[in-house]
């Protein structure tokens, strides 16, 4: 199965921290705000986007989906 990173539009304050943690999927915006790739998420990379997730301060990015387990 797949992992996504979504983004709360509506609760993020673009604090613009997911975007310094998670810089392989996400960028920001001319106001500070995140702009989240819609594809997967490698293996790799799962860390670092459950990390931005788990750091967000308005808790507005979630992952969907599931990570396949060795």
């Amino acid at each position: 199965m797949t992992v996504r990173l979504i983004v709360n539009p509506i609760a993020c304050r673009g604090f613009g921290l997911c975007a310094e943690l998670f810089p392989e999927r996400i960028r920001l915006d001319e106001w500070g705000y995140p702009i989240v790739e819609g594809r997967p998420i490698e293996h790799r990379l799962i860390e670092h986007a459950e990390r931005a997730v788990h750091e967000c301060p308005a808790i507005a990015l979630r992952l969907i989906g599931e990570a396949p387990r060795p």
